[in-house]
């Protein structure tokens, strides 16, 4: 974000490394095995998920097919500290969060999940992703349902069983209690922001990995 923007700058200039926040794997992780089937009518639903710098996350999500609007923000903590000066203080509980509202008649739970785990973040990473430090940066499934909250148990236990990533999963699955939007400057940043050095480095990578990993899913977003 800005403060990881200008400390990316700083490593650059210096010479050190400005670490990827890429997911822990190269290739599609395993699907689901414990899923929703996909709905006989179009409908809405909605995901929350918290995995580093929101700016990337979004990124991902809103270039899935199925995904019909996605929303950067923060949850966690209450509405009192859901704004980006606060949270970025490290003491309001927010995880910088993104609201993904998708269809369940085109794309499952567990596929967003899929998603989720193999380019959108590394979830072996605690309270980080890259050079982004802090619990603001953890990586967090907010259930919205016992279904929800199902099929993600299941999938990370899965997931571990099978030693699909070298160290173990970090994930936190806990109920949603209240999503937050962000500043609007914060919404499609990436999009808007192509060229940013932190959006070069962190998000684009990402972008190329969902197209790469799921080309069936992968769809162009708006003003593309």
């Amino acid at each position: 974000m800005v403060k990881n923007l200008l400390r990316g700058v700083a490593l650059l200039v210096a010479g050190l490394p400005l670490l990827s926040c890429q997911a822990a794997t190269s290739a599609p992780i395993p699907a689901a095995t414990s899923d929703a089937p996909l709905a006989k009518a179009p409908s809405h639903e909605t995901a929350v998920f918290a995995g580093g710098c929101f700016w990337g996350t979004q990124a991902v999500f809103e270039r899935v097919k199925g995904v019909v609007d996605t929303t950067a923000g923060y949850s966690g903590g209450s509405a009192a500290t859901a704004h980006y000066d606060d949270v970025t203080t490290e003491t309001t509980g927010h995880a910088e969060s993104i609201r993904v509202v998708y269809d369940p008649s085109k794309i499952t739970y567990g596929q967003l999940l899929r998603i989720f785990f193999s380019v959108a973040h590394d979830p072996t990473q605690l309270n980080r992703q890259g050079n982004d430090v802090g619990s603001s940066y953890r990586s967090v499934i907010f259930y919205a349902n016992d279904e929800q909250k199902r099929i993600a148990t299941a999938y990370i236990a899965q997931l571990d069983a099978a030693h699909v990533f070298s160290k173990p999963i970090v994930t936190q699955v806990v109920p949603l209690k209240a999503f937050y939007a962000a500043e609007d400057y914060h919404q499609d940043y990436a999009l808007k922001n192509p060229g940013n050095p932190y959006i070069y480095v962190c998000d684009r990578p990402k972008i190329a990995a969902l197209k790469q990993q799921f080309p069936e899913l992968f769809q162009k977003y708006k003003g593309e």
